[in-house]
């Protein structure tokens, strides 16, 4: 999973991010591009287009839902989107109620910690630190392009001893 949220986990509002951090967008865009992007409808729709150098999965309840892009694919599960990952790297990256979903498929988290409390309706779900170790972590200063401070955090799940052996699916 991939996301940006505020020390209350606040992720968004109406469907818009609540910051602008062109750092976290460069991050995020290294990350994702070559790979296969699963997303809610709303995530989808709240780009001005489909973004470049990914495949789009995006989760809808609506049967009849339709996109004329190349690169999408539409399902109407998270289960079925996992379906279309096969021996390969795959970002969730959104919404507030895909990555609730989503958790228990991750085996990493990206999460840049936006160091501000938010007027928010989108929250990210909280990470259980029993279940995720903390492994990389980077701030970055607030400066003239960026409004509040942020920290890069990667979280990877840890392994059960009696299911050290599993690799998660995802």
């Amino acid at each position: 999973m991939i996301a940006a949220a505020g020390e209350d986990d606040s992720l968004g509002k109406d469907n818009d991010l609540l910051w602008h951090l062109p750092d976290d967008f460069k991050r995020f865009k290294r990350l994702t591009s070559g790979h296969k992007i699963i997303m809610g409808r709303k995530t989808f729709e709240s780009f001005p287009k489909p973004l470049p150098n990914r495949v789009h999965i995006i989760i809808t309840r609506d049967r009849n839902y339709q996109v004329n892009c190349d690169d999408c694919l539409v399902v109407h599960s998270l289960e079925e989107a996992i379906d279309l990952i096969v021996d390969e790297e795959a970002y969730i990256i959104g919404g507030g109620e895909i990555y609730k979903q989503g958790k228990k498929y991750a085996d990493s988290i990206e999460l840049t910690r936006v160091h501000g409390r938010f007027n928010a309706d989108t929250f990210f779900p909280s990470i259980d630190q029993e279940n995720w170790e903390l492994v990389a972590e980077e701030y970055h200063p607030t400066d003239e392009k960026h409004s509040y401070d942020f920290t890069y955090l990667t979280y990877k799940r840890k392994l059960k001893e009696s299911n050290k052996f599993a690799r998660p699916s995802f």
